[in-house]
């Protein structure tokens, strides 16, 4: 089977053990996964606060950026800034924005893009009624059962973007899995954007970490797509998160990536990292005031970059553990905050970014509970791109290769969850209640016997046997069957193709960058 070894032709160590008294190279048992689609959200966002509400934690949002402002740290975007209107003081890099600047430039921000892979079936909708997942992102560590927790590796990090590849509710490489800490940091880079547009035909995340990186990233993701300059312009095809550094701060690094990303026509995710009780107020109120400041700081900032240049609006605030100080995910303040967060979008007619996270150290019932809390959050606050949606531990420290797969699971039932309900005259069946009448069963029917096979969700971790069954089957934990379906689907993982001639270009550009140094690591 192709595509089952890393790029440099030695097995990666999972599938070798996963090979193990295994079916050869037969797709007979492949993976039984729903297929990939571009789903919506058919229910309705859940309003956590008045309008009355809302618009107060919009007018404090506003108060906070024109009285206390907002500091952005490079004299680019001062200049920039000041242009555009901006209260900007020779020698401060502190900025007030008055109120009408910032909904003025807001105006010009679309409420919905395309977002294109190389592969145009994966092509994904961001605004509106639909629903992005991507998997675990910028991990230091990466863990499962045979090796343990360890920093992670360029095998790892391949072996994760297998894993992007061969499940199809995984709609984009939304950043490195796992931080590949054996390549140096200069050229990290180039070969993980490399690998991503390569090892998959889905979409890909790129860092906003110096200019080069993003510069890098976009001339990769423009000759995986085969575009000229004019038209990688017109075409979102990578995407970026921008971070702002609350409290009220916006750094060089990532003010570097709005600026390179908006003049190239490609979109940047804001999202305030705004931890309530560390560095941001202890009320869920406060924080959403000091997101929501951060948020539009830097979105009103893209507009003036670049009039119309794709955005979303970040929702990532949650709570710390007043005991420990640790971050908290998965908390009943975190859903109300992304509730809210989906309110404040949709009040700027913007698309929305939420997150499936969780504080647990293991994939354990506290994992999945927090990250169902999570994704609840997200889904109810009408969230369109939902990132770190599986493999997330340790509140972000730990990608899981294990939980990956269990988060799979979750996100396919979700998806079968927002599929509308069918009731066309057949799916009513009433004709089939009346051949059963009164005191039968349907078992046998020929209505049942017609949907059996896809009538309901088939789930790859849940087990639904009796005890009997599933104690002669040796009693499988949820964490044991992860480990035979991760196995499996690196096994089944198959490059897909690409023009000889892109791969030869993509490889040229990363060689010759990796030559002149790659990009610095002082920022």
């Amino acid at each position: 089977m192709t595509g089952t070894a890393d790029q440099d032709g030695a097995p990666s160590p999972a599938v070798s053990r996963g090979r193990r008294g295994r079916r050869g190279s037969s797709r007979s048992h492949a993976l039984e996964q729903r297929p990939f689609r571009q789903r919506r959200n058919p229910y309705a966002p859940t309003e956590a606060v008045t309008s009355d509400q809302l618009e107060a934690i919009h007018e404090a949002s506003l108060e906070v950026l024109e009285t206390i402002g907002i500091d952005f740290i490079n004299d680019e975007a001062l200049a920039i800034l000041k242009a555009a209107g901006a209260d900007v003081i020779a020698g401060s890099k502190r900025v007030r924005l008055d109120r009408s600047l910032v909904m003025d430039a807001l105006a010009s921000a679309p409420s919905r893009f395309t977002l294109h892979a190389r592969n145009p079936a994966h092509n994904l909708h961001f605004g509106d009624d639909s629903v992005v997942w991507s998997g675990v992102a910028s991990a230091p560590n990466c863990t499962d059962a045979p090796r343990g927790r360890r920093p992670g590796s360029q095998a790892d990090f391949r072996d994760f973007v297998k894993l992007s590849q061969v499940f199809n509710v995984i709609d984009l490489n939304g950043g490195y899995p796992v931080e590949p800490v054996d390549l140096h940091a200069s050229v990290r880079h180039l070969d993980c954007i490399h690998d991503f547009a390569t090892m998959t035909d889905k979409a890909f995340h790129i860092y906003s970490l110096g200019r080069e990186r993003n510069l890098d990233g976009m001339e990769i993701a423009r000759i995986a797509l085969g575009l000229d300059e004019a038209a990688f312009a017109r075409t979102p095809c990578t995407i970026s998160i921008i971070n702002s550094s609350s409290p009220l701060r916006l750094d060089t690094p990532m003010l570097q990536g709005i600026i390179e990303m908006a003049r190239r026509g490609q979109p940047i995710v804001l999202t305030p990292f705004t931890l309530a009780g560390a560095m941001a107020p202890v009320t869920v109120a406060g924080a959403l005031v000091q997101q929501n400041a951060e948020a539009l700081a830097g979105l009103a900032f893209a507009q003036m970059v670049a009039p119309g240049a794709p955005v979303v609006y970040g929702g990532f605030t949650s709570n710390v553990d007043m005991k420990s100080g640790a971050p908290a995910f998965g908390t009943p303040e975190g859903m109300k905050a992304a509730l809210v967060g989906g309110q404040l979008a949709r009040r700027y007619r913007l698309p929305y970014r939420s997150s499936a996270v969780c504080a647990a150290n293991s994939p354990d019932a506290q994992g999945a509970w927090e990250t169902v809390f999570s994704l609840w959050g997200a889904l109810m606050g009408g969230a369109n791109y939902v990132k770190h949606a599986a493999g997330w531990l340790e509140g972000g420290l730990t990608a899981s290769f294990e939980k990956f797969v269990m988060d799979v699971d979750l996100l396919q039932m979700l998806d079968a969850f927002m599929e509308p309900l069918d009731t066309s005259p057949e799916a009513l069946a009433v004709d089939a209640i009346r051949d059963v009448g009164p005191g039968g069963h349907f078992f046998g029917t020929a209505h049942t016997q017609a949907r059996y096979k896809t009538a309901f969700y088939a789930p790859l971790i849940s087990d639904w046997r009796n005890f009997e069954s599933w104690t002669e089957a040796g009693s499988p934990s949820a964490f044991d069957k992860a480990q035979g379906v991760l196995a499996q689907a690196l096994g089944e993982y198959e490059t897909p193709p690409m023009d000889p001639a892109i791969a030869e270009e993509l490889a040229d550009f990363v060689a010759r960058r990796k030559a002149e140094g790659g990009a610095p690591t002082d920022f």
